[in-house]
């Protein structure tokens, strides 16, 4: 019927959050017989030794995956055939801006938020000329609507905005938004479960699948880990990453019960927690985590209740 997929950036450890979602990306495949896919991102922000690290953590809670790992450093080719097809329909156009220049531009009246406000749209060609000769051009798409709606299964119907999104950045990579679209939708997968940060993007990724003639996928943005103050967890939060929870002599199966707990699951194997897998009893609201409180809950010799 499909796939669905788990998709890590090799940027450093997998912490709590990162773990739970990929559980959640193997119940939900796995709830409706899908195929469940691991696809390395490796476009950006790639630490030396990472991939394998995660590889390893992923095994160590029991995640079973179908096919290959994909790896975006070596699709190039894929991506670079959609900006073609796109290309040929006068569907992109070189942008000059930097950071900055969107910030303050943005910052105008009636500009959605965060959204590109249109400045290298409808240069002329000796325009464009004049600004290659400053800064590499960016390849940004000629967007045809200002918002487009996606169906998640958590959040329910989702209006966002859509503007001229990049679709190659001015070194000459892939961006975000246009690898993962056609990852999606050339590995056949069908189902997208990930943090619900993404949910504002999902707009974007569905208009350009539809543009690629590609099917949106199905959504499900689920939500985030946080710690006591609110912010996404991070290292300085303490030990919040596998590596660092078992070298506390904690065995990886207690990190998995605690995360099907936090989820409200049957915490003794993931396959009991599929047994019981129904999308609508998730929980909707951020788990907070407390870094110091779960450690002395897995140490050895310490009572849990299951």
């Amino acid at each position: 019927m499909g796939a669905g997929r788990f998709a890590p950036s090799p940027s450093g450890p997998l912490h709590l959050g990162n773990l739970r979602t990929a559980i959640l990306a193997w119940l939900f495949a796995r709830s409706t017989q899908r195929d469940f896919l691991l696809r390395v991102e490796d476009l950006d922000r790639v630490r030396s030794g990472a991939e394998a690290a995660q590889l390893a953590e992923l095994e160590s809670l029991g995640l079973e995956f179908d096919g290959p790992l994909l790896r975006q450093s070596e699709r190039l080719p894929i991506y670079f055939d959609a900006v073609e097809q796109l290309k040929k329909r006068d569907l992109l156009f070189p942008c000059f801006c930097s950071r900055k220049d969107i910030a303050e531009a943005a910052s105008a009246p009636h500009a959605a938020p965060g959204a590109y406000p249109g400045t290298c749209r409808d240069l002329s060609p000796a325009e464009r000329e004049a600004k290659a000769k400053e800064r590499p051009a960016a390849l940004r798409l000629r967007a045809e609507v200002t918002e487009f709606s996606v169906h998640d299964q958590l959040a329910g119907d989702y209006m966002g905005v859509v503007d001229d999104f990049v679709l190659i950045r001015n070194d000459g990579a892939p961006a975000y938004n246009l690898a993962v679209v056609v990852d999606d939708a050339l590995s056949g997968i069908d189902q997208v479960v990930r943090a619900d940060d993404l949910l504002s993007s999902a707009p974007r990724q569905g208009y350009l699948a539809t543009l690629l003639g590609h099917d949106v996928p199905e959504y499900a943005h689920v939500p985030l880990a946080l710690n006591a103050k609110g912010q996404r967890l991070a290292k300085r939060d303490g030990a919040v990453t596998l590596e660092e929870i078992t070298e506390h002599g904690v065995h990886p199966a207690d990190v998995v019960a605690i995360l099907l707990e936090s989820l409200g699951l049957p915490s003794t194997s993931l396959q009991a927690a599929l047994e019981a897998f129904d999308p609508v009893s998730l929980p909707r609201e951020p788990w907070i985590v407390e870094p110091e409180n779960i450690v002395q809950q897995l140490m050895p010799g310490a009572s849990r209740n299951r």
